[in-house]
């Protein structure tokens, strides 16, 4: 017989949920019903159970389990399944009565169960016999996940699924107990949709809305068709309104400078009197010892110590009130990462370190206080002070939905997409430290030898939007392939790439990762492998130069990263036949355009990567190789062919195009994020704003200028 606790305990959070949310990391409410039958238009619910997931966690703690009163006798058939008597109701509260109450506790949460669609159907029917307005959750079933991973189990039973997934099964046909049991399925569900490339709330939604017998034998049925779609549109809209400017704006660009330093042994009295005189709220205090960190020291750290000490303190060594190490952060990093990590510490000065470490500005409270923060900018920080599996996802989870927001405030795409980057760079860095204290943790030892992680590709460039996947690459110091040093090496790849996935970043198509030996080598090796592609140069072997000459180095000694650069760009920049190839593959554009300018269509689509942007990020690329050019994105690789007397006009209208196309493919991925369809670098024209598709068309016609940048005859 189900237990009647008086209330549902109060839920954390009403906010509506994300098309885009991760469903490794989402929140939602899992509920159960028992009630009087199975008829949809006749029967009562008599009892509810739902118990909360939190960032992708079960709440067991935050539940409600709660008994009504159908207000009509209880069949003997339904009393011997779920063992609710009329006796058990007779002094509960009428759906009527307990409606505002679970109301309040389930908010707008995403709404989880198994078979969901009765459930919902009665609920339904319980709002229109008390009067009152029914509003359909956004609703996840089980038994659709069931149906995309595993359509031929025996039967889609509660037990079964349990049972198919280890999960005990125990007090059957009881409101919570099914709630609960639900849930566990549900989070077990989810690590397998992701290896089938479903990670988001839309996309699983989409995959569902394709099971169509389901859908059909469960509305003949009576259940609540919760996956209708009207009008082929969306179901959900991911409401994001963000500041744009700490994405857009440095560091540099707000922090205070010059800076007021004094000595560990200065008085109180003195750094008081800079203070004033200065009209500034901290100081700087030098380390006693070359070499130690720096401190600080705020106005209101002085009031303190006077409020406690009197005047006695103004005499004191101003080492005394000082904290300890000045908490940093570096000039050129967006001023989103700066108000998080301030958001985290509740700290409200940071240092603002130079190019050389040193302190050369401050960056305040007072400087942000125009600047409204939201949860979203918190994303870097968050990232950065990871711990857990779960912690990364809930991180990065978060990253879409910016991407949405600063595309909404109409922040150039090139920012957008030097922010996604930048986050790639950053997640990447955090996996391979926890992987590195996880190799520690299990008695394998820190690293044997210096090494440095290295982020490839876009994600080097600085051009990464929302169709990633990982490549990565570890150069160490010294070791032979398959040595023990290899091994250990090896371990941390792969552990590397598994936690960027379990977080959202899926494994590389290519197996361009740490975790393959081909991108896991000693210096040397590395040397050799580099001249390898450059003299041989097969297809095989441009692709991978391509993906080297874009790598940025993102952990650990950077020395080595910079040893084999400079190697590369020394042989690259010699070779004319490895220049000319590289010319002649980047040159070769088959333009989306036919020869009337209209678009090519697949299936109502264009592929704007293969005829669009990669003939120019290439070209860029090759001309970067062969000026030594050691800058990584297109833009800047772009203007840096100016000074080598490349045409302004040629330069200025590859630039634009770059932008553009970038433009397009964002708009486009973020139309298909929110409908959960595949994310890739192919757009629908006819679904763009007509000011963007002439611009896309205008884009597209100066790609084939390229070859003039190259010096390749055109074709």
């Amino acid at each position: 017989m189900a237990n009647q606790s008086p209330k549902p305990q109060q839920a954390t959070s009403t906010a509506k949920t994300s098309s885009i949310a991760l469903l490794s990391t989402l929140s939602a409410v899992v509920i159960d019903t028992e009630t009087t039958g199975l008829d949809t238009t006749k029967d009562r619910i008599i009892q509810i159970g739902g118990v909360h997931i939190k960032s992708g966690v079960l709440d067991e703690t935050d539940n409600c389990n709660q008994l009504l009163n159908p207000e009509r006798l209880i069949p003997d058939i339904s009393r011997n399944i779920h063992g609710i008597s009329d006796q058990d109701v007779c002094n509960s509260p009428t759906f009527s009565e307990f409606r505002s109450e679970f109301k309040n506790w389930l908010g707008e949460s995403v709404v989880i169960g198994h078979s969901i669609g009765f459930d919902l159907a009665m609920f339904k029917r319980e709002h229109e016999l008390s009067k009152s307005k029914w509003v359909a959750p956004r609703t996840i079933d089980i038994r659709h996940m069931v149906d995309i991973l595993s359509p031929n189990l025996p039967n889609f039973s509660l037990e079964t699924l349990a049972s198919w997934q280890k999960i005990q099964v125990h007090d059957r046909h009881d409101a919570l107990a099914d709630a609960v049991m639900t849930a566990k399925v549900f989070l077990a569900l989810v690590p397998l949709l992701r290896e089938k490339g479903i990670r988001t709330l839309a996309e699983l939604e989409n995959a569902c809305r394709k099971i169509d017998n389901r859908s059909v034998d469960e509305i003949k049925s009576g259940w609540y068709d919760f996956l209708y779609q009207p009008n082929n549109g969306p179901l959900h809209y991911s409401p994001a309104r963000i500041d744009s400017y700490p994405y857009q704006h440095l560091v540099s660009e707000i922090m205070s400078s010059p800076i007021c330093f004094a000595k560990s042994k200065d008085t109180v009295a003195y750094v008081l009197n800079v203070l004033m005189d200065k009209k500034i709220s901290s100081i700087v205090i030098k380390p006693l010892e070359s070499g130690s960190k720096y401190g600080i020291v705020t106005e209101r750290d002085i009031l303190r110590a006077i409020n406690t000490s009197g005047m006695a303190a103004l005499e004191m060594p101003i080492q005394n009130l000082a904290t300890f190490p000045l908490k940093t952060v570096k000039y050129n990093e967006y001023l989103f990462r700066a108000i998080g990590m301030m958001d985290r510490l509740r700290f409200r000065h940071l240092g603002v370190e130079g190019s050389n470490k040193e302190i050369i500005g401050m960056l305040t409270s007072r400087d942000l206080i125009r600047q409204k923060s939201t949860d979203a900018v918190n994303i870097g920080d968050a990232v950065l002070h990871a711990e857990t599996e779960q912690d990364l996802a809930s991180a990065w989870s978060n990253l879409s939905q910016v991407a949405i927001g600063l595309d909404r405030e109409n922040v150039d795409v090139r920012n957008i997409a030097t922010i996604i980057s930048e986050e790639l760079r950053a997640i990447t860095r955090q996996a391979c430290i926890m992987a590195e204290k996880e190799m520690i943790d299990n008695g394998l030892g820190p690293a044997p030898v210096p090494y440095c992680m290295l982020v490839l590709g876009s994600g080097g460039r600085g051009e990464s939007l929302l169709a990633m996947d990982q490549d990565n690459a570890i150069v160490y110091h010294e070791g032979e392939p398959g040595s023990e040093t290899d091994r250990w090496f090896e371990k941390i790849g792969q552990r590397t790439s598994e936690l960027l996935n379990i977080a959202g970043v899926p494994y590389c198509k290519g197996n361009i990762m740490a975790s393959n030996p081909e991108w896991r080598m000693g210096i040397s090796q590395w040397k050799s492998m580099i001249e390898s592609w450059i003299s041989r140069t097969r297809p095989d072997d441009l692709l991978k130069t391509d993906i080297f000459f874009d790598a940025i180095a993102v952990h650990g000694d950077q020395s080595l990263m910079g040893e084999i650069t400079q190697h590369a760009y020394e042989l690259g920049s010699a070779s004319r036949s490895f220049l000319s190839l590289m010319a002649t593959n980047a040159s070769n554009v088959h333009s989306p355009l036919t020869m009337f300018k209209r678009f090519k269509l697949i299936d109502g689509r264009i592929d704007v990567k293969m005829g669009g942007i990669l003939p120019i990020f290439s070209a860029a690329r090759v001309e970067s190789i062969r000026n030594k050019i050691f800058l990584k994105s297109t833009p800047e690789r772009l203007n840096a062919l100016i000074e080598k007397g490349k045409p302004v006009e040629l330069i200025d209208n590859l630039t634009e195009a770059h932008r553009i196309i970038l433009t397009a493919i964002l708009k486009q991925q973020l139309f298909d994020l929110e409908n959960g369809i595949l994310l890739s670098n192919r757009i629908a024209p006819d679904k763009m704003k007509p000011g963007l598709r002439n611009n896309l068309r205008w884009a597209l016609e100066q790609v084939p200028s390229v070859t003039d940048l190259l010096g390749v005859p055109a074709k």
